[in-house]
């Protein structure tokens, strides 16, 4: 069984969050999915998601296309939820491209295209915009 695994936030889920998993799993049998906590995406962007980890998390779970879900607590802990999840395959979007090439001694490390015109920094944007 080839185990792939990825990382994302997944604020106001839309279609290039389901784009991204569903081709991830298409590399393989089995999609692990960590999803970054409210306090790792306040560290990284100075910023709460707008929808907090536990429904963030719950929407993930309920894709067909997903297997197994965890919290993303740290980004200094990659390596180790690789080991841990005994992932096959890093899949992460093409925006992070050659940040996590530093784990091809542990797994095969693959970057796919965004989908265009779509993100949630975007999203909120408009939003703001509007009201």
């Amino acid at each position: 069984m080839k185990k792939i695994l990825t990382f994302g936030t997944f604020d106001l889920f839309h279609i290039g969050h389901l784009q991204i998993l569903k081709r991830a799993k298409a590399l393989g049998d089995y999609l692990v999915v960590g999803v970054s906590t409210d306090a790792l995406n306040f560290s990284k962007k100075q910023r709460n998601p707008i929808c907090n980890q536990q429904h963030r998390m719950e929407i993930i779970q309920e894709l067909k296309s997903v297997d197994e879900v965890f919290y993303e607590h740290s980004l200094e802990l990659k390596r180790q939820y690789i080991i841990d999840t005994k992932a096959d395959v890093l899949v992460m979007g093409d925006d992070w491209q050659g940040r996590f090439d530093e784990f091809n001694d542990t797994c095969e490390v693959v970057y796919l295209p965004r989908t265009p015109s779509i993100s949630t920094t975007a999203l909120i944007e408009i939003v703001r915009e509007i009201t």
